[in-house]
């Protein structure tokens, strides 16, 4: 089967659609349970999960046009973890989200997934604003947030008590970019 075109490409990166044949990449990285701590609930994700999250991509990919995508080596075309601009729960700002495989960690990778991903999703789809949200205690995403160019924006209180660190982007140029 041939591979789906890249939507874009980086130095080291290709981002391209989900396709069925990545089922076994979605399993490693979101099944991985060090991995997954800062995601979501941070409870790993069942294969059968992976599966229905394909469904759901695809779904955001006919409506949206864009959701969560695979990140590829660009000389292996490895799959070395994933990226997307979604809106969890509906809601109305596009959210960036991304995991690597754990060997793939600490290179510069998702700095450079993030940069190219919030320029695609203004060049090609016109968001015009993105938020992502961490855990305060995650520096690492926090790192990465702020090198793709987000501004870290207001401290969240949760239903749960809990809290949850905002971080903005609008392009260049846009009225109140960061």
């Amino acid at each position: 089967m041939p591979k789906p075109k890249p939507l874009f490409v980086t130095e080291r990166l290709s981002c391209r659609c989900w396709f069925l044949q990545d089922l076994q990449a979605l399993a490693e990285v979101y099944g991985d349970a060090d991995a997954m701590r800062w995601v979501g609930d941070g409870i790993a994700i069942t294969p059968d999960e992976c599966r229905n999250w394909l469904a759901v991509t695809e779904n955001n990919y006919q409506t949206r046009g864009y959701g969560m995508f695979a990140l590829e080596d660009r000389v292996t075309r490895v799959v070395v973890g994933f990226c997307g601009l979604v809106h969890p729960g509906g809601q109305i700002e596009a959210e960036i989200k991304y995991a690597l495989k754990r060997k793939f960690w600490g290179r510069g990778l998702a700095t450079e997934a993030a940069r190219a991903l919030l320029a695609y999703g203004a060049n090609t789809h016109g968001v015009d604003y993105v938020i992502a949200t961490t855990a305060p205690e995650n520096a690492a995403s926090h790192r990465v947030l702020l090198k793709a160019g987000m501004a870290k924006g207001q401290l969240r209180r949760d239903e749960d008590g809990s809290y949850t660190q905002l971080f903005e982007w609008r392009p260049a140029g846009s009225p109140n970019a960061a």
